[in-house]
């Protein structure tokens, strides 16, 4: 059976952010702290799941 790795679920997901963070900065009508908070959050999201993703490499 076919297990998830862990850490893959929070780098897709920071992923996902960082691009929405990154379309709204270009959109002048969203606030840029909204936009910044978003792109924030995505690359926080890829660090810590990167982070897991190589502490967590051997495990099965």
């Amino acid at each position: 059976m076919y297990r998830i790795r862990e850490g893959l679920i929070p780098t897709i997901l920071g992923c996902i952010f960082t691009i929405c963070g990154i379309l709204l900065t270009q959109n002048r009508r969203v606030d840029r702290m909204v936009s910044n908070t978003i792109l924030g959050f995505g690359l926080g999201h890829i660090v810590l799941g990167v982070i897991d993703l190589f502490e967590h490499r051997y495990h099965y």
